[in-house]
């Protein structure tokens, strides 16, 4: 935990009921940007349209500038490696669906005010670095460790605490080998680019954002629960201030659409033509595959299942859907939702937090189609 500063905000706001989007929200909002929900058509989204959340300044790092990670805390071994030495490490690359905790936090009322998220903060990416698993054996890791702290390089203020961003995992899943956590030094077969944390992150498959440290500079081992800001009052599911609430961790089912048709330039509601239209988009879970995706084309009254390509078995990664739609003249109101394989679907009602964190709201895609022409 850093500084203290006593003159700053130290309790997350909610806005006012008719309070619009702040300026200092605005602010979060243009640089933190998200995903065009047309790119959900790429399998793998391009670096520059992956969505970008980023706590603190962007860190300036040097192409040729000297780096290092440090493994210590409760190690054997203290090391400290540079990316070069990481790189003789056993290589893995990995598909991966980031979403980020806060995504849709914009839908709920009240509004919890922080970057307003509607459902654009998702992407998917090829990472390509060594095992987490493999750097914490490499350290021998002692029998009494029970999390593992990770630190960027990025250091700010967050309701009056000064600190550098941290989170922290359980050993169990830092060691453990069905997600593969990853120390990353590759974005789509190419060096991070700075806004993804260059020169390396972490990538914690299944996981939203808030754990994917970037800028990664130590890992620490501990015997005791870490108790830092980003851990303990920051990424809670809470309904008051003062409960203790229950941490964030693995992304729940969410589908969304590729906007049908064409946009208003202005709203972005969307415009089709009256016959066939096809329907597609992705759908994806932390929690378990993805088994069912249902769309509506009449605000949620009937669903009808749409077809679901093949994960071709990766196990981290959002799985495209498609279904045929024949349009009528009129205002209608498309939606789709997903069931993973331990039965999590998404609700019709998103139940509320102060956070607006883990949001999987089923969407809701206005569409006017055209009459036909004569």
């Amino acid at each position: 935990m850093g500084h203290r500063l006593a003159d700053w905000s130290t309790r997350a706001r909610l806005a006012a009921p008719g309070e619009g989007i702040g300026l200092d929200e605005l602010g979060l909002a243009t640089r933190n940007h998200g995903l065009p929900l047309e790119a959900l058509r790429y399998d793998v989204t391009p670096p520059g349209l992956h969505y970008v959340q980023s706590h603190y300044d962007i860190p300036y790092v040097a192409v040729d500038a000297p780096w290092k990670l440090t493994i210590a805390g409760r190690v054997r071994r203290r090391l400290r490696l540079d990316v070069a030495a990481l790189k003789a490490f056993a290589q893995v690359t990995t598909r991966v669906t980031l979403e980020c905790a806060g995504n849709g936090r914009a839908l709920l009322t009240p509004r919890p005010v922080s970057r307003p998220w509607l459902v654009e903060a998702v992407a998917t990416a090829e990472w390509t670095g060594v095992p987490l698993r493999l750097l914490l054996a490499a350290a021998e890791v002692e029998a009494d460790a029970v999390e593992v702290v990770c630190t960027g390089a990025d250091h700010g203020v967050e309701r009056g605490v000064e600190q550098d961003y941290q989170r922290s995992l359980p050993i169990e899943v830092a060691m453990g080998s069905e997600s593969e956590v990853l120390v990353a030094y590759e974005m789509n077969g190419a060096p991070l680019p700075p806004q993804h944390g260059f020169p390396i992150r972490l990538i914690v498959p299944g996981w939203y954002g808030m754990a994917h440290v970037k800028w990664l500079r130590e890992v620490t081992v501990t015997a005791t629960p870490f108790t830092g800001f980003q851990q303990a009052v920051a990424y809670r599911i809470r309904q008051e201030p003062g409960e203790t609430g229950e941490p964030v961790t693995r992304i729940l089912p969410r589908a969304l659409l590729v906007p049908p048709g064409f946009p208003d330039y202005m709203s972005r509601a969307r415009v089709v033509r009256p016959g066939p239209v096809p329907l597609e988009g992705r759908a994806w879970s932390g929690q378990a595959r993805i088994v069912r995706v249902e769309v509506s084309t009449d605000d949620g009254h009937s669903w009808h299942e749409a077809e679901l390509d093949s994960d071709q078995g990766r196990r981290w990664v959002w799985r495209r859907w498609h279904f045929d739609w024949t349009a009528t003249p009129g205002e209608h109101v498309l939606s789709a939702r997903a069931t993973d394989a331990d039965g999590h679907t998404q609700p019709l009602e998103q139940p509320w937090n102060r956070g607006g964190f883990a949001v999987n709201l089923v969407q809701r895609v206005p569409v006017l189609c055209l009459e036909a022409d004569d």
